[in-house]
């Protein structure tokens, strides 16, 4: 493993351990150059996925993108970071096991969106609001109109 701030190769594991939902091995690493302490996180990958975006381009799938996204949408919500962590786990498992190498991305960002749905209500219409692209105050009134159901429209307070 290359040392992130010497750019070293030669470093050395001190401590590996389950990482708290027992999906990765947690390894605390020693940089004998500069001296530099880092953790690396290692996870079973089931096969490499590749995703076709609505353009026909295929890019890598990557993790960190997915973990970015759910950041975005969840920014000062109260939700706790090991669910979410469960939620991409999830999603991952989810695509892996499809059997397919290539998957598209709007088959990923439904498996957000009901992922979301369930988590937080508010971080579900943020992820709606970029993931379907609204462009107007309507495409939101029109979207939770479709959450809320017609039984709810009617309903006095």
């Amino acid at each position: 493993m290359r040392c992130p701030f010497c750019q070293n190769e030669d470093t050395q594991v001190k401590d590996s351990r389950p990482s708290e939902d027992r999906a990765a091995i947690r390894r605390r690493r020693y940089c004998p150059a500069c001296g530099a302490r880092f953790t690396t996180f290692e996870r079973v990958q089931l096969r490499e996925l590749t995703i076709v975006k609505k353009s026909g381009r295929k890019v890598p799938f990557e993790r960190n993108k997915l973990e970015r996204s759910l950041d975005i949408a969840l920014r000062k919500r109260p939700v706790d970071p090991e669910q979410v962590e469960r939620m991409v786990n999830g999603i991952v498992r989810r695509l892996e096991s499809m059997g397919e190498s290539e998957v598209q991305s709007e088959q990923v960002g439904r498996l957000i969106m009901e992922g979301l749905e369930s988590l937080d209500q508010v971080a579900y219409v943020r992820y709606a609001s970029v993931y379907r692209n609204f462009r107007e105050a309507s495409d939101f009134e029109k979207f939770l109109g479709k959450m809320t159901g017609p039984e709810d429209e009617y309903r006095e307070d």
